[in-house]
C-alpha cells in the first residue's frame, strides 16, 4: 500500500497544481468575431494570465460593461487617469503621441479600397467602411479611477469603450500572453 501511494503521489500533486494554475493563474480563451483583426482572428485560441500587471497597449480579455455575460478580447489604450485623444488617426495619451503599428495593415487597406476585400464576408461591414471618413473616429476622454479605455484593433467595426464605456478593473479577466491555435500562427505577446 505504501508503494502505491509513493507511485501515485507525484501524479496527484501534478493534477492539483495544474488545476490550481488553471483556476488562479492561466485561462484558455477563444476569439469570437472580428473586432481584433488583423492582430487576432475569429476562432483563434489564446492563453491569458490572471495575475499579470496591465499596461497600455496590452491585449486583454474582459467582460463587456453593458452585458457582463459576454467576454471580449480588446486592447488597453487608456489607463486610469489617462487623458486619451484620437484626432485624424493619431493617438495621443497625456499629451504624448503613441504609435499603433498593429493597425498599419488595415489602415493601408482602408486607404486602398476602404477594406472592401477584407470585409467580403459582411455587406454591412463593407457599407460601414465605405461611409467612414477615417479608420478610427475622433474622440477625447479622460479615464476614471479603476477604469480602463479599451479598443478593438479593427476600429471600424469593433464594439469597444467608444460604445460600451470604460471597463472597470474588476471586469478584466486577464492579459493575453500567447496565441497557441492554429499552431502555424503561434505567437507570444
Amino acid at each position: 500500500m505504501n508503494n502505491k501511494i509513493k507511485e501515485w503521489l507525484p501524479v496527484v500533486i501534478l493534477i492539483v497544481l495544474i488545476f490550481l494554475a488553471r483556476m488562479f493563474v492561466f485561462s484558455p480563451v477563444r476569439v469570437e468575431g472580428h473586432s481584433m483583426d488583423p492582430t487576432l482572428h475569429d476562432k483563434q485560441r489564446l492563453i491569458t494570465s490572471k495575475i499579470s500587471n496591465l499596461e497600455r497597449q496590452d491585449i486583454i480579455t474582459t467582460k463587456e460593461p453593458d452585458d457582463t455575460n459576454l467576454y471580449v478580447v480588446k486592447r488597453i489604450i487608456g489607463l486610469p487617469g489617462d487623458h486619451v485623444v484620437m484626432k485624424d488617426n493619431v493617438l495621443t495619451i497625456n499629451g504624448k503621441e503613441y504609435a499603433e503599428p498593429y493597425l498599419d495593415e488595415f489602415k493601408e487597406k482602408f486607404k486602398k479600397d476602404k477594406l472592401a476585400d477584407e470585409y467580403s464576408y459582411s455587406t454591412a461591414f463593407q457599407e460601414q467602411a465605405a461611409n467612414a471618413t477615417s479608420f478610427t473616429t475622433d474622440f477625447d476622454v479622460t479615464v476614471p479611477k479603476n477604469q480602463y479605455f479599451v479598443l478593438g484593433d479593427n476600429r471600424l467595426i469593433s464594439k469597444d469603450s467608444r460604445i460600451f464605456g470604460f471597463v472597470n478593473k474588476s471586469l478584466i479577466q486577464g492579459k493575453v500572453l500567447l496565441r497557441f491555435w492554429p499552431l502555424n500562427e503561434f505567437k507570444i505577446f
